[in-house]
């Protein structure tokens, strides 16, 4: 599944008009970013009326917060965790399989980049919820790497999470840079990244 196949599942009818919004909302914010699309794109794009928005989301933040949940979804557990685990077979080889996912999404021409560093980008007051909902999302991420960090038995999973995740964060910048390879470079990081902590991996 990619990272964008589920975009339009939901319990809600196809032809809703919160779930068209909702869609709407997550291709938009998705490529263009969620400061500079507003909420007459928004609309435009789910063919609706603005009144069916606000009827669903009180405001613009409350449809970004909606979009970062559901991104979440898509993008972190059902595509991302879920890849890392089929294709790995053991906690190290899952951790390194993120980066081969990466290397294959950096290729892909419709590459969009991270919607929550995108946002936190964007939305620099602190206390703005859409930045602490996007600071809570990558904390989630860092959540599975400790997981796996745990699994292959890192004493600090903490620390181990913070420093897979600068990994996973500089290879997705880089590959906004253009660099296609950041994701086999990143992964080559990561290989002597486990080798410092006494953890061997296969090439």
């Amino acid at each position: 599944m990619s990272k964008h196949e589920g975009a339009n599942r939901s319990s809600e009818p196809l032809d809703s008009g919160r779930e068209r919004i909702v869609r709407a909302a997550y291709d938009l914010f998705s490529r263009e970013g969620v400061r500079s699309v507003g909420v007459d794109a928004v609309v435009a794009r789910a063919g609706t009326a603005k009144m069916t928005l606000y009827r669903n989301f009180p405001s613009k933040d409350a449809l970004i917060l909606n979009f970062l949940e559901r991104r979440e979804r898509l993008w972190t557990r059902e595509w991302l965790q879920a890849e890392s685990r089929r294709r790995g077979g053991t906690p190290q080889a899952q951790l390194l399989a993120i980066f081969d996912v990466f290397g294959e999404w950096f290729a892909d021409p419709e590459f969009e980049g991270c919607a929550f560093l995108t946002a936190m980008i964007e939305i620099t007051e602190r206390d703005h919820p859409v930045r602490r909902a996007s600071v809570t999302h990558l904390a989630n991420i860092r959540g599975y790497l400790e997981e796996l960090a745990g699994a292959v038995g890192i004493d600090d999973t903490a620390a181990f999470a913070h420093q897979w995740h600068l990994l996973m964060k500089g290879s997705i910048m880089a590959a906004h840079e253009g660099d296609v390879r950041a994701g086999a470079r990143a992964r080559e990081l990561g290989v002597l990244l486990l080798a410092s902590h006494g953890i061997a991996t296969v090439a």
